[in-house]
């Protein structure tokens, strides 16, 4: 089946997405909106993929996920070298986004929605108005070193994962530069050169949340 992406357009218009790089305050803004607009959140890696659905032969990369998850082997997962990661996480990326966009249909037929998305630059363009898109960037020193500042759920477990290894230190070495190679210059560049609404993150000292959301509210024309 091939659906028009006009359609997904218009049933999508009531869905705003936030986007970029890690440790930009994509999850912070998008919960911040949220609650100040009572906008349906769809925070970070938001779970959107029904139960029964996703077979190995179909979807080889999200499969690898559920399988290690079920196997419990972590270590495996945060020693895979950097690049096999990183083209892994991006095609994860890639088929996870009908299973995004199908569920984001469904649910903001009558509310809006924020979403702080994984969709890609392509896809955004062809399914989202310049209005509903926001691009948030953080330079790649500041999203690999501040990476496990954070005390998200996600991260935390990662982190005691990585203390277990044989080679903690070692393995903390490998992981980052999996962070490092995922948030890469080329994928900085992709999003900074996209044509969308962009902020760039510059120091993590500031607490410009507030001006942040001020920012984010008129553009996606909230008040």
């Amino acid at each position: 089946m091939d659906i028009n992406n006009l359609l997904i357009k218009h049933y999508l218009r009531n869905v705003l997405f936030i986007t970029g790089t890690a440790y930009a305050g994509k999850t912070t803004m998008a919960k911040m909106l949220s609650d100040k607009y009572n906008l349906i959140l769809c925070a970070e890696n938001y779970d959107c993929v029904p139960d029964g659905i996703i077979t190995k032969d179909r979807y080889p990369n999200i499969h690898y996920w559920q399988t290690m998850n079920a196997m419990n082997n972590w270590q495996e997962y945060i020693n895979r070298a950097p690049d096999e990661f990183s083209k892994w996480m991006m095609d994860c990326i890639k088929e996870h986004e009908e299973f995004e966009i199908a569920y984001l249909m469904h649910i903001s037929k009558s509310q809006t929605v924020i979403a702080d998305t994984g969709l890609s630059v392509g896809t955004l363009r062809e399914i989202a108005e310049y209005r509903q898109v926001a691009v948030m960037l953080s330079p790649q020193s500041m999203s690999v070193e501040n990476y496990f500042d954070r005390d998200d759920p996600d991260k935390v477990f990662i982190k005691e994962q990585i203390m277990k290894a044989d080679d903690p230190e070692k393995t903390m070495e490998n992981y980052l530069a999996c962070m490092a190679k995922v948030n890469s210059r080329e994928f900085y560049d992709e999003w900074a050169n996209s044509g969308f609404f962009t902020l760039v993150r510059k120091d993590t000292n500031s607490d410009t949340r507030q001006e942040t959301l001020e920012t984010l509210s008129r553009h996606f024309g909230l008040f």
